[in-house]
């Protein structure tokens, strides 16, 4: 009687659990994820011997975006011991996604002992130890993930470990992970080029002086801002290590000014300081400081076309076009035959409407005899005409820029210009949605929709 009891009760109670599991299936199938974990919670409530059913609902909220029904869920399934590594997996994202970063860390650490041949664990740990800067540790990881399975990402930040401690092995890292991704080519190859510069420093304080730079070019400013620290411990006098530990901890979120101050007191003639205190002070808004700075630089190296570049660019942040241009034309003439000066003047030119064909168009014209087929000079070239009234010619110039460099997004937008003085709207429309779509995040982007707006209201 006893028995008939528990199946008269338990029966239903499994077939409803078993119709709630397949409902979740078919719901999980078609992505209809919350769906899904509602599911796969109600079915295992009714199947209590499916602990399993715990980690699928979780994972079923995860991919729905509840991330709080995820971690309930997934907690349940973890305090049941019935995890995959999945399960793990998706518990610490869950956790790192809401911003608890150190809950996401534990349950990473303790996934990585329950599952040492996950990959995937590996890779989220080595996020979260590259976040507290615990380099010891993300190098660590990304070795374990290596062991696993060959992936260029890994490599890549293993490479980038390595250029404090390993040079040689660094190389090899970077080797291994252009050679699997071409997306890592670029930064690659900046990095192979520091790395092989550093190698001929014998000072240590230089050499890694050489490897931070390296790291800030690819973006790494937390990696750079190590190398600069161990550099002005290696030596403490040396003004460029200072100055670019002061550059580093600005692009971290941190004032940098004493690292500044100290390198101007070590070494106020090294126009590498000169250079980045100008910058600082750019970053401030405070431009006649940065200019000071520009103007020093050019009074020790009075040969070097860039100071005066830079001092322009200070003039124009100024208000004072005057003194800005004269600059400009002072770069050509110390480097008449760089066309990269040529091309700056005349954009100072265009971009400011200022003696557009007396000096200007010619500058542009001189770049374009000197580069025909840079992109940035036609493109210059073409803003040009454009600003001096020469429509045909600035369009013609413009599409020869892009030809030549379809993702120039602001080639397109200085098309778009020339396309609204001609009064072609449909064209200039089509050119800004493209500057907007491929440069986002950028100037030419944001000129592009301000245009937009403007025009295309």
């Amino acid at each position: 009687m006893a028995a008939v009891f528990i199946a008269s009760v338990l029966g239903p109670i499994l077939f409803l659990g078993y119709r709630d599991l397949n409902d979740a299936q078919v719901a999980a199938a078609q992505a209809r994820y919350p769906d899904a974990a509602r599911s796969y919670e109600s079915a295992a409530r009714k199947l209590f011997r499916r602990n399993d059913l715990w980690e699928q609902a979780g994972l079923a909220a995860y991919e729905g975006g509840d991330r709080d029904g995820a971690i309930r869920l997934l907690e349940i399934g973890r305090d049941k011991n019935s995890l995959s590594a999945l399960g793990w997996d998706a518990l610490g994202l869950a956790y790192w996604t809401r911003d608890d970063h150190a809950t996401a860390l534990g349950i990473w650490q303790s996934a990585s002992q329950l599952n040492p041949a996950y990959p995937s664990i590996y890779d989220h740990l080595a996020v979260a130890y590259h976040e507290k800067s615990d380099y010891s540790s993300e190098q660590e990881a990304l070795t374990k993930r290596l062991a696993l399975a060959e992936d260029a990402a890994s490599h890549y930040r293993l490479g980038l470990l390595l250029t404090l401690a390993d040079i040689d092995r660094a190389g090899r890292e970077f080797t291994a992970a252009s050679s699997l991704d071409p997306e890592f080519e670029s930064a690659a190859r900046t990095l192979h080029t520091a790395l092989n510069l550093a190698a001929l420093e014998p000072n240590p304080a230089r050499r890694l002086v050489v490897i931070g730079r390296g790291l800030g070019l690819v973006e790494e400013w937390g990696l750079a801002a190590t190398a600069f620290e161990r550099a002005v411990e290696a030596d403490a006098r040396s003004a460029e290590a200072w100055a670019w530990l002061g550059e580093a901890r600005q692009h971290l979120g941190q004032d940098g000014g004493e690292a500044l101050d100290k390198a101007l007191s070590l070494d106020p003639r090294d126009t590498v300081v000169r250079a980045l205190r100008g910058l600082y002070w750019k970053r401030l808004g405070k431009y006649t400081d940065a200019l000071a700075e520009y103007l020093q630089a050019a009074q020790i190296e009075p040969q070097n076309p860039a100071w005066q570049v830079s001092a322009g660019e200070a003039y124009v942040q100024t208000g004072d076009l005057v003194s800005a241009l004269a600059a400009y034309q002072k770069a050509t003439d110390l480097a008449p035959k760089d066309p990269t000066y040529w091309r700056l003047l005349a954009m100072f030119c265009a971009n400011n409407s200022l003696q557009v064909l007396g000096i200007g168009l010619p500058a542009a014209q001189k770049a374009a005899e000197l580069a025909p087929a840079d992109p940035l000079i036609l493109d210059a070239l073409g803003w040009s005409y454009m600003k001096a009234g020469y429509l045909y010619n600035a369009e013609v110039n413009l599409l020869l820029a892009i030809n030549l460099q379809p993702d120039l997004a602001v080639a397109h937008v200085h098309l778009a210009e020339t396309y609204l003085k001609k009064g072609d709207t449909a064209s200039a429309f089509n050119e800004l949605n493209l500057a907007r779509q491929l440069d986002l995040d950028g100037p030419a982007g944001a000129l592009a929709a301000q245009l937009l707006k403007q025009y295309f209201p």
